[in-house]
């Protein structure tokens, strides 16, 4: 199903290069505007980033030509309450069944695909939209990313004569599962892989982070397929592009989580109407800043309820630091999949202040697992066997060898309970790895982030603050879980 969506593209650029009704080429008065944004796409996979092994040339050249941001976050470490802050502008925690996967989006939460196009852009978007989940609980008619396109090409040719265009290309890439072997077989050097170092340095999870590196190249060869388009159409200097991952990499103590394996994504801009000069940005920005960028871009004033800043003051800047007041961001989690042992339908809620010297987080709910429960009755067990992490060869070797010497520090890492409150020092553990919260000469540290976590999260109206916030637990879920695989 995913290598489709790469057949899509080269069937559809081919078409472009055949008799065809023309792409509107005429300027609009308005940039244009292009989100590229991969599936469980981590920082720092690709190759302006220094990565020595992935090559992502078309995501390097945007960075080359525009910003490329250091320090870009998610507002949740899972697809669709990411998708959903992306879309709507707002924290996920403000977005009510919107804050969990597989759910829905009510219509009162503004989205700028709807805001553009009653300004006047023909919007759409072609792959994964928001999501997973389901519109129509919400009162959506359509996915809440706009109305659906078999591709880019056709999307162009259906925009009428003079209008600007909004258009979110979501790739499946690198979503799990992989073909094995997938990355080796392409040529990787698997002893140059820069493996994180939450995983164990085993040669079948090096095998596993190259075949996650073969799809993050593959959806980078769709990009490059989308600029091709654009320049062909001379709508590439028009055009306002981002691409960016909707959170972390698929891999224990990565995806799901709080750390920057989780919710620290790649993130490069460029607008050659807006960005003073490329450049790279050390400043601290959301992806939940992208809506009123787009709608700031456009003309318009973004909505108050939007907790996201228009990002165009910094790209029209020509310092790395741009905005002196960017220097924190704020992450959270609530349910991915129900895989609690009590309640069984409740998640693993959790909030985060990231700066630059500090990651602080808040565990809500310690007596939970946070990567998913490891035992429970046995048919629950089968049903949500450590569900809050994809399966994968990973994932099975770390449970697997978790009571073995070497393995077992990092198998509690990802997926042993956690305490109230964590610490980490970014200048001694860039990794993460250790917990400081209640080491000697931390404590002032540790009282100063959390009350600046708190108020931050208070002026944003958190429920998990403020109270309600076990409603996020009760929610409807609409999806499925990780299974135990057969002949474990």
């Amino acid at each position: 199903m995913k290598l489709g969506v790469s057949l899509l593209f080269c069937a559809t650029l081919l078409a472009a290069c055949s008799p065809q009704p023309e792409l509107n080429t005429t300027p609009p008065q308005r940039p244009n505007i292009l989100i590229a944004i991969a599936d469980d796409w981590g920082w720092p996979h690709a190759g302006a980033y220094g990565d020595p092994v992935v090559k992502t040339p078309a995501f390097d050249r945007v960075a080359r030509e525009g910003v490329l941001f250091h320090h870009a976050f998610v507002s949740s470490p899972s697809c669709t309450p990411s998708r959903s802050a992306i879309l709507t502008g707002q924290y996920h925690w403000r977005l009510e069944e919107g804050a969990n996967l597989w759910s829905t989006l009510q219509t009162k939460f503004p989205v700028y695909p709807d805001l553009l196009e009653d300004a006047g852009y023909f919007v759409g978007f072609s792959g994964k939209g928001w999501g997973p989940g389901r519109p129509e609980p919400g009162g959506r008619s359509r996915n809440p990313a706009g109305p659906r396109f078999d591709s880019f090409v056709t999307f162009l040719q259906d925009r009428p004569t003079d209008q600007p265009f909004c258009f979110w290309f979501g790739a499946s890439d690198p979503h799990r599962p992989y073909q094995a072997g997938s990355g080796l077989a392409s040529g990787m050097d698997l002893d140059r892989i820069r493996l994180p170092a939450a995983l164990p340095d085993r040669p079948e999870v090096r095998g596993d982070v190259a075949d996650y590196y073969w799809e993050v190249q593959r959806f980078d060869r769709d990009v490059g397929l989308l600029l091709a388009i654009l320049e062909e159409s001379q709508e590439l200097d028009r055009t306002l592009i981002v691409i960016t991952g909707d959170h972390g990499m698929p891999f224990p103590r990565a995806k799901g989580n709080l750390y920057d394996s989780g919710t620290r994504v790649p993130l490069a801009i460029r607008w050659p109407a807006a960005i003073a000069a490329p450049r790279t940005s050390s400043d601290f920005v959301s992806l939940t800043d992208l809506a009123p960028t787009f709608l700031e871009a456009a003309g318009l004033e973004p909505p108050r309820v939007m907790t996201g800043r228009s990002l165009k003051s910094l790209l029209e800047t020509a310092e790395a630091a741009g905005d002196d007041s960017r220097n924190s961001v704020l992450t959270g989690k609530e349910r991915h999949v129900p895989c609690q042992e009590s309640p069984q339908s409740g998640g693993t809620p959790m909030r985060a202040l990231r700066t630059a010297d500090y990651l602080y987080i808040r565990n809500f709910e310690p007596d939970r697992w946070p990567a998913g429960t490891p035992h429970s009755d046995r048919a629950y067990f089968e049903e949500s066997w450590y569900g809050d992490v994809d399966n994968g060869p990973s994932k099975f070797f770390m449970i697997r060898h978790r009571q073995e010497r070497g393995f077992r520090r990092l198998y509690q890492l990802a997926f042993a309970k956690r305490p109230a409150e964590e610490l980490y020092d970014l200048r001694q553990d860039p990794d993460q790895l250790i917990d400081v919260a209640r080491f000697p000469g931390y404590q002032d540290a540790r009282e100063r982030l959390a009350a600046e976590l708190n108020e931050k999260l208070a002026a944003s109206g958190d429920p998990r603050l403020l109270g309600g916030g076990e409603k996020f637990d009760s929610y409807p879920y609409y999806g499925g879980t990780p299974r135990k695989p057969e002949n474990w």
